[in-house]
């Protein structure tokens, strides 16, 4: 199958023929106007000659003589020389000639009409005599009152150009026209050829063909793939945008053409459209959601033509992947637990073997009792076994840690899911321990976890003895999820506050009672 031909191969055969077509034309139109001038030239100049012979008194003078030619004829003679025209003529009211640039024809009548000019007037017309298709002019001469003729026509004069002399000059004319239009052919035929240039660049060679299919599969691809498509400009002007990213990023209609940075995006995912290095998989928080962006600088031929944003909607897997974390850290615990159970099981074996069962039984009732009462306070706390499970996990984690966890208060049954529960209690709690573990030299590490109700609403407050946060930090602190990396720190704030949003609830951030900061959640129903 031949390739089509390309759109700027196509629009360059246009352009030259419609350049050729009007040089052409305007060539045609101007050589007929040259021709039609130059005829009319002629007959003004004939005109013009005749009435000056015709007003010459030598003439008068010749042809009161017995033989006008013998003057008459060196007279017009040098006149057609100087004025160099075909022919001119002195003959006798009754067309007899005393001149002709044939002295043979002298004597002979005119051929030719005269019009009106026996009658007094001048008259032209373009007439084939006997040199031929001529462009002639015939004058009266008038005896303006000498001797006995009064004022009567006494003779006529009549000067004549050739057509082929006319023509003669004419081609001098033309040649300039031809020239003339050589230079304006030359001229549009290397606009064209431009303009073709530039468009074969910017269509990259293709047939309309082509063109049209691109475009239709660029339709149907950006409308049907399941990411979010961002194409921005070397200006950081959004130049396409796709179905799944207004709806990822809640973009207006009118998002096309606009500024990135005008579009009431994070920050952060702004600058990695906008960056000069291509970054893979980053994580931000876009109102509820978390979306995994990708973004490359796009370039063609080496110049820079802006950047290409992916997105895809992370919000779910991260909260699958928060449980998951939960169930790992519960296999921790358990796994931690298993060693320490070995151990004390090692210990009363050998109690009883050291004949000391009193001893053993006393030690083994001891434990059981510590573990049994955590796992009370921490059921009771909450009627939510995930929530449990989850909050025994973390009190095995703070024990391995060196932390002193405190969970206090009652979390009655509520309409929020478990796992948003999970969500915020899990990031919370984390998000303590890091910072009560970053505390070098701290006397006492201790987390505290309170549950809580106001009016039917959950609430869940956590404090910690870490550095706490300063006014700007607490005023921020949730907004840093927005730029942070993949690598997971601050996403979990986050992910706290689009839970707490999307609940119709909210986050307060305040100064705890332990020394580090206290972060209170409260959760609504389902908005």
């Amino acid at each position: 199958m031949s390739r089509p031909v390309p759109v700027a191969r196509q629009v360059l055969a246009l352009q030259v023929l419609v350049v050729v077509a009007l040089v052409v034309a305007s060539l045609g139109l101007a050589a007929y106007d040259a021709r039609r001038d130059a005829r009319t030239d002629a007959t003004s100049q004939a005109l013009a000659i005749a009435r000056s012979v015709a007003d010459s008194p030598a003439v008068l003078t010749a042809l009161a003589t017995a033989d006008p030619s013998a003057e008459l004829q060196p007279f017009a003679e040098r006149v057609r020389r100087d004025t160099d025209v075909d022919f001119v003529t002195i003959m006798a009211p009754d067309r007899t000639r005393y001149t002709h640039p044939d002295p043979a024809n002298i004597g002979k009548p005119f051929i030719g009409d005269l019009g009106r000019a026996p009658q007094g007037e001048a008259f032209t017309q373009e007439y084939a005599g006997t040199l031929g298709p001529s462009m002639r002019a015939v004058v009266p001469v008038v005896d303006t009152g000498r001797g006995q003729r009064g004022d009567a026509v006494v003779a006529l004069v009549s000067v004549g150009i050739t057509v082929t002399a006319i023509d003669r000059r004419l081609r001098d004319d033309l040649a300039a026209i031809a020239v003339a239009a050589g230079v304006v052919l030359a001229v549009g035929l290397t606009g064209a050829w431009l303009v073709s240039r530039r468009l074969r660049r910017q269509t990259h060679g293709m047939g309309e063909l082509e063109m049209a299919r691109m475009y239709e599969y660029y339709n149907a691809v950006l409308h049907a793939v399941r990411e979010g498509l961002l194409l921005v400009d070397p200006d950081g002007r959004v130049q396409l945008v796709n179905d799944e990213a207004r709806r990822l990023l809640d973009l207006p209609d009118d998002a096309e053409g606009r500024l990135l940075a005008d579009l009431g995006l994070p920050p952060g995912l702004v600058e990695a459209a906008q960056g000069s290095t291509a970054e893979a998989d980053d994580v931000y928080a876009a109102g509820d959601r978390l979306l995994v962006v990708s973004s490359s600088p796009a370039s063609w031929r080496g110049r820079d033509v802006g950047a290409v944003v992916s997105l895809r909607d992370h919000t779910e897997l991260r909260s699958v992947t928060g449980e998951l974390d939960v169930v790992r850290g519960l296999t921790d615990s358990l796994r931690a637990q298993t060693h320490e159970a070995a151990n004390r099981l090692h210990t009363v074996v050998s109690l009883v073997e050291m004949g000391r069962p009193e001893q053993a039984v006393a030690f083994a009732t001891e434990e059981l009792e510590l573990t049994q009462r955590l796992a009370d306070e921490v059921v009771d706390a909450t009627g939510d076994p995930v929530v449990a499970a989850l909050l025994l996990g973390k009190s095995a984690e703070a024990r391995e840690r060196g932390i002193e966890l405190d969970v206090s208060g009652h979390l009655p049954p509520t309409d929020v899911p478990g796992r948003d529960l999970v969500t915020v209690i899990g990031n919370l709690v984390d998000n303590a321990f890091d910072a009560v573990a970053d505390r070098e030299g701290a006397a006492v590490r201790r987390v505290a976890v309170e549950l809580d109700a106001e009016s039917g609403r959950p609430v869940v407050r956590v404090d910690d003895s870490g550095p706490g946060l300063s006014d700007d930090e607490a005023v921020h602190v949730l907004e840093r999820g927005w730029t942070t990396k993949a690598e997971g720190r601050g996403v979990g704030l986050a992910l706290v506050g689009q839970v707490a949003r999307r609940h119709g609830g909210e986050v307060r951030i305040d100064r705890s009672a332990l020394g580090g900061a206290t972060f209170t959640v409260t959760l609504g129903a389902d908005a």
